[in-house]
Order: C-alpha cells, then structure tokens, then sequence
C-alpha cells in the first residue's frame, strides 16, 4: 500500500520536473549557444527600419485602457457563450438560468459603463 502512495507522488514529481524543464531546457540551450556581442547599434530602439524619434515613454490617455478592458470583457463572454451554445439542446433549465445570469451581469455592466461616459469618445 505504501508503495502504491509512492508512485503516485513519484509521477506528480516526474511530471512537475518535465514542466518545468520543458520551457527552460531550450531557453538554457540558446543561451549557452547564441553569440554574446553586444555593441551599442544592438541596444538601440528599432522599430519599422526607421530611427526613433523622441521619448519612448508616452502617456496613453486612460480612455484607451476603458475601452481595451470593455474589448477583453466582451471577448472572454464569447469565449464562455460559444460552448453554452453548442451544448444548448441538452443542457437543463440551470445551465440556461445560470448563463441568462452571467449575461444579465455583463449587460449591468455594459450599461454602468455607458452612464458614466466610459464609452464616448473625448
């Protein structure tokens, strides 16, 4: 019996070991082999073949973020509406109530954000 607890353990381990192994073994690999000559024209800023211009660092209006976090919120319902739907012919009353509510909280939601003005555009 104490054998049985032990193997068990034994795969949780061996299994812990090659996740985390799995990520870092190419990681240490491309270390160990890529060149290390760093020069100032590799440190620099690159983006579109062209040279920067200015400060990296630019405050985004938080209207920006509004509306990216309204975007994630709506994008992960689809995520969650698409299965309910496909399984809607043999889902029970609860399933169906339970959804009707999950969708009730993001339309509360949706519309405390129109009241405040989180959706116009300034």
């Amino acid at each position: 019996m104490k054998d049985l607890y032990l193997n068990q353990y034994l795969f949780v381990v061996v299994f812990l070991l090659v996740a985390v192994a799995f990520p870092l073994l190419p990681l240490a690999i491309a270390w160990l082999l890529a060149p290390h000559r760093p020069a100032a024209t590799k440190n620099d800023t690159y983006e579109c073949g062209l040279t920067s211009k200015g400060d990296a660092w630019v405050q985004f209006r938080v209207g920006y973020y509004i509306y990216a976090l309204v975007y994630v919120i709506f994008a992960v319902e689809t995520v969650f509406l698409y299965p309910w739907a496909v399984a809607f012919g043999g889902m029970p009353f609860g399933g169906f109530l339970a959804m009707m509510v999950f969708v009730l909280l993001l339309v509360e939601g949706l519309v405390y954000a129109w009241a405040k003005g989180a959706l116009d555009w300034k």
